[in-house]
């Protein structure tokens, strides 16, 4: 019997996860099951905890979604809304998260407190077992997990009456369970492109009717500039949807000379979107505060930009462990991120092999094998293309070097970006058990013992760099012994200096922030 801690909340959150045959068998169908049916039943459930949708709307949402950037724009519009108005309680559900389930929901940057979650969880879950099941339709007690977290998300923000809520879908748009509030103050659609397993199958213009599906009667719709595929759908869903305005943005310029508190290139289009959906709310909620556009940025939207964050997203954290001497030497700097699409590795690789991130003027090498010695830690969900996504990793990297003076020479044998290459599943500890919060049934049997997605990328690698030292690949069963593996290269060389790349899972990324004890830095968060 779990208690009504934090602790106990967190376990029995995790019985309401899809396990590894569900998620096989809705795979196998190409798409979620009984799709038509998400969104009347995720609006039986609100109605049991004592809600109805119309309720919603006192939260003002500001709902976003996209295939990459959705986080990051959400991101920047809770630090755009604070810093408009400091006095405001600004809520913001995003998913998922990296080391504790409570980080997906925030108020005012910071996640609330695991009593606050513990208090609010019971709440929903008591009152969806004292209440009956709707109709016949629906014969499920209790949701899922992401559902049940979004069912908590709306209950806190009601109980603690927000002033705003930024709203993150979880997957697609049309059919999640976000997309049950009536009418937000503002829409938005950040980058498509080809996402999640339920939408591998598809075409943009099938993504881009998913995505477009938040739009709502009455409530101006923002994109920003998209294939030509997906923008079709997007404006027709605006247009049945009797959005009252459907606006494609481009990018303003005076952000490429900003420091956003975001890195890479691809988040002055997350900026960008963001920009114009806090404009527009502070425009219908505080007119006063709403700065002019296009003009330039105001000095306190400036502000909020840079002092954006958003951990595990093209992030570079020092180790605390071994921060290393002015010159670099004795340090291990971790570059965090989630990335798990094809295009999203594209812009993690554009932001990595870059000078001042993980190039600096003197890193020759290409040529003489200076510079840090780099480890990639990485991992996929099973059914994603290891081979496509490692590909355009070392194809973007490529490219970009040979851009970069003193890396034009033997860029070819792609040997030489990398000294180890790690492939583990995203289970935390080295005695094989996860961090409660980030606890996963989704595996199968032959995932976890005979590491068959790590196998696969194992093979990707070899085929795609030959030349590659084979004693330098490694396949872990944990994040533990992966992390233990960046120990080892660091007891063997104390002076040298390490860069440490992990991408293609966020849950890698919070496996490695908790197993590698970066939590002190990685998810500091700034205030106002």
């Amino acid at each position: 019997m779990s208690s009504r801690t934090y602790e106990g909340a967190v376990e029995k959150l995790n019985t309401l996860q899809s396990n590894a045959a569900t998620l096989q068998a809705i795979r196998a169908s190409g798409a979620p099951t009984k799709a038509e049916y998400a969104i009347p039943e995720m609006i039986g459930f609100l109605r049991r905890i004592g809600y109805t949708p119309e309720d919603l709307n006192r939260l003002n949402v500001i709902h976003v979604t996209g295939t990459k950037g959705k986080g990051s724009t959400c991101a920047f519009v809770d630090s755009l809304l604070r810093h408009s108005d400091p006095s405001w309680k600004v809520g913001l559900y995003t998913s998922p998260h990296l080391i504790a389930v409570r980080e997906r929901i925030r108020i005012n940057g910071e996640p609330i407190s695991e009593e606050l979650f513990a208090r609010y969880f019971f709440d929903v879950w008591d009152r969806l077992e004292n209440t009956t099941i709707e109709t016949q339709e629906f014969r499920t007690p209790k949701p899922m997990y992401f559902k049940f977290l979004t069912l908590v998300a709306f209950h806190v923000f009601m109980e603690l009456k927000v002033d705003a809520t930024i709203l993150e879908v979880g997957v697609g748009g049309t059919y999640d369970s976000t997309n049950i509030v009536p009418k937000p103050v503002a829409t938005g659609v950040s980058a498509l492109g080809i996402d999640h397993v339920f939408m591998l199958g598809n075409t943009l213009r099938e993504i881009g009717w998913q995505k477009g599906g938040i739009y709502k009667e009455g409530v101006p719709a923002f994109t920003v500039e998209q294939p030509a595929e997906g923008l079709t759908s997007l404006e027709q869903q605006a247009r049945d949807r009797n959005a009252s305005s459907f606006t494609v943005l481009s990018t303003i310029p005076q952000l490429s000379e900003l420091k956003l508190g975001l890195q890479g290139q691809h988040q002055i289009q997350n900026a960008t979107l963001a920009i114009h959906l806090a404009h527009h709310f502070l425009g219908v909620k505080r007119p006063n505060l709403a700065p002019a556009l296009p003009a330039p940025l105001s000095h306190l939207f400036i502000t909020a930009l840079e002092k954006t964050r958003w951990p595990g997203r093209c992030q570079a954290v020092v180790d605390p462990s071994r921060p290393g001497k002015e010159d670099g030497s004795g340090s291990t700097t971790w570059f965090l991120d989630g990335a798990h699409t094809v295009e999203s590795l594209k812009s993690s690789a554009e932001w990595y092999f870059s000078p001042g991130v993980g190039l600096s003027g003197t890193d020759k090498r290409q040529i003489d094998h200076t510079g840090p010695t780099r480890i990639l830690i990485f991992n996929c969900t099973s059914g994603r293309s290891g081979k496509t996504f490692l590909g355009t990793l070392l194809s973007t990297a490529d490219v970009l070097l040979k851009t970069h003076e003193g890396f034009a020479q033997n860029i070819a044998a792609k040997a030489g970006l990398f000294d180890h290459v790690i492939f583990c599943t995203n289970i935390t500890y080295t005695d094989g058990n996860f961090k409660g919060d980030l606890r996963s049934v989704a595996m199968t049997d032959a995932e976890r013992d005979k590491l068959t997605p790590q196998r696969e990328l194992e093979a990707a690698w070899r085929s795609l760099v030959p030349s590659f030292p084979e004693e330098n690949v490694h396949v872990l069963p944990t994040v533990g012994h992966a992390v233990q593996v960046v120990r080892d290269v660091e007891e063997a060389d104390p002076s040298a200096s390490l860069h440490v790349v992990v991408a293609g899972s966020l849950h890698l990324v919070g496996g490695v922030i908790e197993a590698a004890d970066l939590a002190s830095v990685a998810l500091a968060t700034s205030h106002v």
